[in-house]
This record gives C-alpha cells, structure tokens and sequence, in this order.
C-alpha cells in the first residue's frame, strides 16, 4: 500500500495523536481544556490549533502548497507566539507530526508495506515546514516586540505631558533664531 494510502486511511488516529502532544506542551489544566471544549466559540484557541493541524495535514498528503499552507499554519503559529513559548517550543508542534505518524504507522513499516523513500520524501516536507513555521515565528515575535515599543512610547510621551515636561515646541521666532529686531 502506497504511503499516501496509508496517511488517508490513518487520518484520524494521527490528527488525534498529533493534537494530543501538542497539548502536552500545554500546563495540565489548559490541555485539559482545549481537548475537552469543542465549541469553537467558547474555545477558540483549541479550535484553531485542531483546524490548523487538520488543513495542514490535509495540505502535506496533497503536495504542500505554500499559499494553503499557510492559510493553516500561521494562526498556529501566531497563537503560540503570543503564548510566549521559546522559539523552539513554538513549532516543536510540527515535529511532533513525524512522531504521531510514526507510531501509527509502526506495525506497517516493520512489514514493509511502506516505501523508505516514500516516508523519507514525507519527513522532508515535515523538515520543510517546520522552518517556514519558524519564519512565520520570528516574524510574529518581531511584530509583538514592535507594538510593545510603541506602546512605550507612547505611554512615556503621554506621562511627560501630563507632568508639563513634555510641551509642544513653539515655532522659531526672530529671537529664538538668534536675530533680534
């Protein structure tokens, strides 16, 4: 059975697997919470990272195109930017898809049913998608530093008017220039 085949027919089990140790860089409570709550409404975050695994998973078995790729990836991506997690905590998450894949797929590749190059080829766009995830991070981090800069800035400018500090700068009048009438 062709590799493909077998990632069609085990499509559910992996998702669940792959959600599933994704949770696990969840703290206990939260994990509990975001597999338990299907509403998307009431758990957005939850809904989003299942959706965004699904598309991608759906988007790897149909060649990985980048445009739809990351119509999934990036809210992933995005949630787990703002949820302060290390760079490589991050987009672990993509990783843990070769380990979900290769547990369900054990008893068929100690058998043989699955070429090597096939599943080679596979953990190559795995490999390739973790770095544009990694991208996709970097350049949500940067957007987040750039908001909190302005919004000291903004802060501080307001707090040097408030204590007359900070006063709009006149116009240059003749004395000002240094040339007196």
């Amino acid at each position: 059975m062709k590799l493909e085949e077998l990632l069609a027919q085990k499509k559910s089990p992996i998702l669940e697997r792959w959600f599933q140790l994704l949770l696990e860089t969840y703290p206990a409570e939260t994990a509990r919470f975001l597999k338990r709550e299907e509403n998307r409404f009431a758990n957005p975050v939850g809904h989003t990272l299942y959706q965004g695994m699904q598309g991608i998973y759906e988007e790897l078995l149909n060649g990985m195109a980048s445009d739809k790729i990351n119509v999934f990836l990036d809210p992933i991506v995005r949630v787990r930017a703002v949820q302060d997690f290390s760079p490589a905590r991050a987009v672990a998450f993509i990783f843990f898809l070769k380990r979900a894949i290769r547990e369900e797929l054990a008893g068929e590749m100690r058998e043989g049913q699955t070429a090597l190059g096939d599943f080679l080829d596979l953990e190559s766009r795995i490999d390739d998608l973790a770095l544009y995830s990694f991208d996709l991070y970097m350049e949500c981090r940067r957007k987040i530093y750039e908001i909190r800069v302005n919004e000291i800035k903004r802060r501080t400018s307001r707090l040097l008017q408030r204590t007359n500090l900070l006063a709009e700068s006149p116009e240059p009048g003749p004395e000002q220039d240094g040339l007196r009438t």
